[in-house]
């Protein structure tokens, strides 16, 4: 029995509707009535439903550091803008020590994440990505390191001719604590060979997070839309991802991404065409609903804008990521966000929004400050 308030114009959504109020598994065929649906605010309805049921009116964040530190890069993927080959305009390679430099300067919040990700380089040693983590944690003790996406991973495997699960523990040792969600893009193969036919398939890039998650590691889960896949592409993303969290539950939140066009070979393919506030609201929507394993759906609020990553609050988001500081990729592709947001600003949008912030360490662990101080509750 559907409540009263719950006012659906979408006929094919009641039977959705009912299952999702009774706690049940959506399908796949139910995911595809979800995305083929246009009543939005029914979607939506339905996914703040299930995010409060989870986590009430808390909205998650934490205070973190994008670390970028190369973009020379040996893939030609067509959504890239970010990726340069080693003698382009614009191509840089940190020194360690350089590194080091940044990931401590002109931020005088302490943060409790750096979230480093970049190119796949063709001369960097393997040792080159083991000495910045090493040099990171020796520094910066108490900061996660959330490292290096699985198409990164997978590649040093191929340069040193070691098994992912060796790359995996060495960097581990190093301090990795964490894996980012990048390079799932679409797992579609005939989507893939569009759009990223240089990274790796959706089998390794699940092997991978499927091998972390094993070593005791979590990682992030993030899908992009608004490019040339179809509804059903999009299903069956989030039921392979929904499938290794069965298996493994190391899985901490799935991030829908917004494919930006600007700068890239794909945007000249779908002529520019910008993903809509609509379409936004509606993968956050349909990932709170398809996606019943997952604890949390971040509104990540560099690629949708801080405005609708607030609104999307409402649709079934309950965190929105953090402070980010001099993210480059997806401003490289045309991005207008700032490239950070103060603390402070993230708890005016979250609380103009009816809901209460939580400070959250990687691991979605509580955070407390005091002038002088910053704690993670264990």
């Amino acid at each position: 029995m559907l409540p009263a308030k719950l006012h659906i114009e979408d006929v094919a959504l009641r039977p959705v509707a009912e299952k999702v109020m009774a706690g049940d598994r959506l399908t796949a065929e139910e995911g595809l009535a979800l995305y083929r649906s246009n009543d939005l605010l029914a979607l939506g309805w339905l996914a703040n439903f299930v995010r409060e049921t989870l986590h009430g009116k808390r909205t998650y964040f934490n205070v973190n550091r994008h670390i970028n530190p190369t973009n020379v890069c040996v893939a030609s993927c067509r959504l890239c803008a970010f990726g340069r080959k080693p003698d382009a305009p614009g191509a840089y390679t940190m020194a360690l020590e350089e590194a080091f430099r940044i990931a401590g300067a002109n931020w005088t919040e302490a943060v409790t994440e750096f979230h480093i990700v970049g190119g796949l380089h063709p001369d960097l040693p393997f040792e080159y990505y083991l000495d910045l983590l090493r040099g990171l944690k020796q520094r910066f003790p108490s900061v996660h390191l959330k490292a290096f996406t699985a198409v990164e991973i997978a590649y040093y495997s191929q340069i040193t001719r070691l098994e992912i699960h060796e790359i995996l523990i060495r960097m581990k040792d190093a301090g990795l604590g964490s894996l980012p969600g990048g390079g799932a893009e679409i797992f579609a193969p005939a989507v893939r060979h569009v759009i990223c036919d240089h990274k790796i398939g959706a089998h390794t890039w699940l092997k991978t997070h499927r091998l972390a998650h094993e070593l005791g590691m979590h990682s992030t889960a993030t899908m992009l839309y608004g490019h040339i896949e179809s509804d059903a592409d999009r299903v069956d993303h989030l039921l392979q991802l929904r499938d290794l969290q069965d298996k493994t539950k190391g899985f901490l939140t799935f991030i829908p991404l917004a494919f930006h066009t600007a700068n890239t070979e794909l945007g000249k393919m779908v002529q520019h065409r910008e993903t809509t506030g609509f379409m936004d609201l509606k993968n956050v929507a349909v990932a709170r609903l398809l996606l019943d394993n997952f604890a949390h759906i971040k509104a990540y609020w560099i690629m949708l804008t801080p405005r609708v990553a607030q609104v999307a609050l409402k649709f079934g988001a309950d965190d929105l990521d953090g402070t980010v500081v001099e993210e480059k990729i997806y401003h490289d592709a045309g991005a207008a966000t700032p490239q950070s947001m103060t603390r402070q600003e993230i708890i005016r949008l979250i609380r103009e929004a009816g809901h209460e912030p939580f400070e959250r360490d990687t691991l979605y662990r509580p955070v407390q400050r005091t002038e002088t101080r910053v704690t993670v509750q264990v």
